[in-house]
């Protein structure tokens, strides 16, 4: 005799995603407002604050410590901000995500506090992981502070640590209580920071929206120089596409092997292991988008002159689309490597005319490493970011604009 239940279980999530400046100015709402969508209750929080944002702005600690003070009835901050390891040193190993979960047992963090994570995209992975995994499940909101973070790491719905030498092999999939971007974080980021960013922007408009590319093609000029407005429309957009896949994608936590927002990733995530992460995930996308749409070309899905716009706007933008890591590359086994962190058959998401894609499962290897050849024999343009320049952690060496 056999006996079977089907169990189906339908899961709703929502969450905002805000973007306002002074988030802990004592008359900005947004916090508190979150906050007392939780409930009119005092709420037990504890933060965690990546140590490059830090180092920026020590206030900070002061400024969270007042805007709890001021909304005393909602925030009970019940231990003083931790500062944890930045930059994507922090994803090395368990380390912050122990540290994490010691301090939500200390405190006595329950399913129904907060954590709240305030820094770049590996302190948001990390902090995230800890969260998601303490009592199963710890409400995390989500302050982003690079641009990179803002407009893709910060406001989806994963979370992990690096582990086997592999980017982000550990790690669960679990929506934020919400995620509070300000703006005003991005004004003590250096360059290449900023510049860094931008990249994710371009990979979602030359798959998903035409219209989107046309302005960071149009805006490439104003975009390398960090105007604000150009910088917030494209953060803006870049998230709201991001949030609209997650959403309508059919496949928010990738159950399946497709993944269209990884294009561009197979070769980044390699690049980013063999340079030690010395080459930003940003700078990193931006190569690989590059390779993949001389790729695109190479086999008549892109024009001549979609492939130009494409190349254009990166190197206008200011990345340099060649590091010597490409020459180590071995391109079968970061290949297989996509292929199993995606699970069963390899799915490259190729740019079918811009604004559109489509899905490949094989790869020509021996077109990729002409590819390869192409990306090498191009002049960086003269604001290129130097890609091959010492390691500068996320918020080190900012700029003096603020």
């Amino acid at each position: 005799m056999k006996t079977v239940f089907k169990q189906t279980i339908e899961v709703r999530h929502e969450f905002p995603v805000i973007f306002t400046r002074s988030v802990f100015d004592t008359a900005n709402p947004e916090l508190a407002d979150v906050l007392r969508g939780a409930g009119q209750r005092r709420h037990r929080l504890i933060a965690a604050i990546d140590s490059n944002v830090f180092e920026a702005m020590p206030e900070l600690c002061e400024r969270l410590r007042d805007y709890a003070e001021r909304h005393a009835d909602l925030i009970h901050l019940v231990a003083p901000p931790t500062v944890v390891r930045g930059g994507e040193a922090c994803k090395h190993g368990s380390d912050v995500v122990a540290e994490l979960h010691a301090l939500i047992e200390r405190y006595h963090i329950c399913r129904q506090s907060f954590v709240i994570a305030i820094g770049g995209g590996a302190v948001l992975d990390a902090v995230g992981y800890a969260a998601a995994t303490a009592h199963r499940g710890v409400r995390l909101i989500r302050m982003p502070t690079t641009v990179l973070a803002q407009n893709d790491a910060g406001v989806g719905v994963k979370n992990g640590i690096n582990a086997f030498g592999k980017k982000n092999y550990i790690g669960s999939f679990a929506p934020p209580h919400a995620v509070i971007n300000d703006f005003d974080f991005l004004e003590r980021l250096p360059e290449r920071e900023l510049r860094a960013g931008i990249s994710e922007a371009v990979k979602v408009a030359v798959i998903k929206d035409a219209e989107f590319f046309d302005y960071l093609y149009r805006e490439r000029e104003r975009l390398s120089s960090f105007s604000p407005g150009a910088m917030e429309h494209m953060i803006c957009r870049c998230a709201e596409l991001h949030l609209k896949h997650i959403a309508e994608g059919g496949d928010p936590f990738e159950m399946g092997s497709a993944r269209p927002l990884d294009f561009g990733h197979w070769t980044a995530h390699r690049l980013e292991e063999l340079t030690g992460g010395e080459l930003r995930h940003g700078e990193a996308v931006a190569i690989g988008v590059a390779l993949d749409s001389i790729y695109a070309h190479k086999i008549g899905l892109l024009s001549e002159f979609e492939l130009a716009r494409i190349l254009a706007t990166l190197e206008g933008i200011g990345f340099a689309l060649y590091n010597w890591a490409l020459r180590w590359m071995n391109i079968h086994d970061a290949l297989e490597a996509f292929r199993e962190h995606l699970g069963g058959e390899l799915h490259i998401t190729l740019p079918d005319g811009i604004g559109g894609k489509v899905e490949v499962n094989s790869i020509d290897e021996k077109l990729v490493a002409e590819c390869i050849t192409a990306l090498s024999q191009r002049k960086p343009p003269r604001a290129a970011a130097i890609n091959s320049s010492s390691g500068v952690s996320e918020h080190d060496g900012r700029s003096k604009r603020a």
